[in-house]
């Protein structure tokens, strides 16, 4: 009962009330905004960037461009015995047979070459850009199509 009596209630609302005012009591902190703010910087950061660009369309791609995407896997080394790129000696009998046969040679594929060598997405015309970008750095003299 003695919960219940008028000094109880009274001394338990005092405490109540000195709990509830002396934070305000204190004094204020003197922290360096300088020293704080990196304190309270979040944890990881996120940055977001564009995409990079994308591949140009099928058809519009150049001869170097395609060379330099498919063609240089194998050229530029003489891998699987391809006539190394700029080898006029390697490339003399092939250019021989004419623009028309290499172009037709690289869409069917021919000895280690796959069809199209190996790059599905290539128009007709991007092989015949790459064949005649490749045959003149030995010294065809071919025609890249438009």
């Amino acid at each position: 009962m003695l919960l219940h009596t008028p000094s109880f209630r009274s001394a338990a609302l005092l405490i109540v009330a000195a709990a509830a005012l002396l934070p305000a009591c204190a004094p204020k902190s003197e922290l360096d905004p300088d020293v704080s703010e990196p304190l309270i910087q979040p944890v990881a950061r996120f940055e977001f960037h564009k995409a990079a660009p994308e591949a140009p369309p099928p058809g519009s791609r150049t001869g170097e461009e395609i060379y330099a995407r498919v063609c240089t896997v194998c050229h530029a080394t003489g891998t699987l015995d391809s006539p190394k790129t700029g080898d006029s000696a390697a490339w003399a009998p092939r250019i021989e047979t004419g623009f028309d046969a290499l172009v037709q040679s690289v869409i069917s594929g021919k000895n280690n070459m796959p069809p199209r060598a190996g790059a599905s997405d290539l128009t007709d015309t991007e092989v015949q850009r790459a064949v005649a970008y490749l045959a003149n750095q030995a010294g065809a003299g071919f025609t890249e199509p438009q």
